[in-house]
């Protein structure tokens, strides 16, 4: 049931995912659109209104180089009439000098309409004629021939000649005006078209963020409901946990009661065994002593037979019954230790990783002095609040298999380092001894189990000690090896040790 729910949420919720992402994608496609249409407007519009900028220059430059004109025809008019006036001739002189400067910015200001230029050649024609008579005017007014001049005015038809310039500057104009009108009406469609968009982008933009916040106000009332069904089901799981726990403390228990037990029991026929034993090595040298002395005194009556059983089988098996009752003494005081250790309470408590490993490497220095092995710490131990004991434990337990365990062609090296993962902190004890057999990397966890050439003492008990104070202290230890090539034991741990068993 609680599977089910789960994965209807987490559907649900990835449903939810899926269309809030299409309606993001749909505004900020919007958003580009109406970047792109802003950009494109915003071009327009700066070519628009270079365009008619440029219009009102040329209606500017019209303006001005008809009003030199006129002011030529005026002055040099006003000079026919009243020679003796030098300031019509000053002003005559003013506007010739400045009418060529204007035609010629009015010619390249119209230089990329054609219609314009046709306007300005024609201009420029009555201009060249207009100009040639002015100027003969003014010389013979100057020299004099006011009468002459005046004859020629007269002939010249200028009235009609400035008609037509007259005629040329207004259809330039004209055709500025139209221009201005055609560019105008270009820029309202541009702005509209602008506005347009923005408007279908603001309504995209209204329109994902209306059906946004539906499903944003329907996956918040999915999510509350699914809260309140997950801290149902949290509930439940909690009192499940505490059973489960309790279930597993007192299976806890009574696993170690049984092994006390059981060891206990193996302890009491286990001592009459080795009792018996030193009862039959006693009896074995009386017999012993008894055939060597009938070897001496009456050889003809010992046989082959009992002399061996006397002198070797029986010591031999008497050997053997030593040897296994022995062992079996050791292990049961190391399950007996195991039971003793999952009773103890632990005791959590600030410690220094770096003294803690210097004084194993003090305990161990005669052995280490013989077998020419080092101890070196790799940089600064972290630190941690757990059981002293316990660590201690651990720590010298992997130390000392890898000094044990050590490689026949070279000198033991041992590094002991550490540090911080997220949150959890990290032991490694490092060696370049003989290595383990990856096949074998879980099997020296188990308990009464070894691996490789068992040529050093020990019972299997030391890893499987290490991985139970490991799982006690909240914590994992992992193995990475392979054969000649050492090993390094990882041991993670919270930083901090946690109570959760009662005394």
């Amino acid at each position: 049931m609680a599977g089910e729910r789960g994965q209807n949420f987490a559907t649900s919720e990835g449903k939810i995912g899926r269309v809030l992402i299409a309606f993001m994608a749909v505004g900020f496609l919007a958003l580009i659109a109406a970047g792109f249409a802003a950009a494109w407007v915003t071009g327009e519009l700066a070519r628009h209104s270079q365009a008619v900028s440029h219009t009102y220059e040329v209606e500017l430059a019209i303006a001005d180089t008809r009003r030199l004109i006129e002011q030529g025809e005026t002055t040099r008019r006003g000079f026919l009439l009243s020679p003796d006036t030098p300031s019509f001739l000053e002003s005559y002189n003013e506007a010739a000098a400045a009418l060529p400067r204007a035609a010629k910015r009015l010619r390249q200001l119209t230089y990329d309409n054609p219609r314009q230029q046709s306007h300005i050649r024609t201009l420029e024609r009555h201009l060249r004629e207009l100009l040639a008579l002015r100027a003969q005017s003014v010389e013979l007014i100057i020299g004099g021939k006011v009468k002459e001049a005046n004859e020629r005015f007269q002939a010249e038809l200028s009235s009609t000649r400035l008609g037509e310039i007259r005629a040329v500057f207004d259809a330039m104009a004209r055709e500025e005006r139209e221009l201005l009108a055609a560019r105008d009406a270009q820029q309202e469609r541009s702005i509209g078209l602008f506005y347009t968009v923005l408007a279908v982008a603001g309504v995209l933009l209204v329109a994902v963020a209306v059906a946004a916040l539906l499903v944003v106000v329907r996956y918040t009332s999915d999510l509350a409901q699914s809260r309140e069904q997950l801290q149902q089901l949290n509930e439940s799981l909690e009192a499940i946990v505490v059973d489960r726990t309790a279930d597993l403390s007192r299976a806890n228990d009574e696993i170690q009661r049984f092994a006390y037990i059981v060891s206990h029991d193996l302890r009491s026929p286990l001592v009459n065994v080795m009792g018996f034993t030193s009862e039959l090595e006693a009896a074995a040298a009386a017999l012993r002593a008894l055939v060597e002395r009938v070897e001496q005194d009456a050889p003809a009556i010992l046989t082959d037979d009992a002399r061996l059983a006397a002198q070797e089988d029986l010591p031999e098996a008497i050997g053997f019954i030593r040897t296994s009752t022995q062992k079996m003494d050791r292990l049961i005081n190391a399950i007996l230790a195991l039971s003793r250790q999952g009773r103890r309470v632990l005791a959590p408590e600030p410690l220094d990783l770096m003294r803690m490993v210097g004084q194993i490497r003090d305990s161990m220095a005669h052995r280490l002095d013989e077998t020419g092995a080092r101890i070196n710490v790799d940089g600064i131990l972290p630190a941690l609040v757990s059981d002293r004991v316990a660590i201690e434990q651990i720590l010298s337990n992997l130390i000392e298999n890898a000094v044990k365990y050590r490689h026949p062609d070279r000198p033991v090296e041992v590094q002991v380092s550490g540090g911080t993962a997220g949150d959890r902190v990290w032991i490694a004890v490092s060696d370049n001894g003989r290595g383990i057999d990856p096949r074998d990397h879980e099997r020296v966890f188990d308990l009464f189990r070894r691996s490789g050439t068992q040529d050093q003492p020990g019972e299997g008990i030391g890893l499987a000690h290490v991985r139970a104070l490991a799982y006690r202290l909240g914590g994992t230890i992992t193995l990475r090896s392979a054969l000649g090539e050492g090993a390094t034991f990882s041991l993670s741990l919270p930083p901090t040790l946690t109570l959760q068993e009662k005394s």
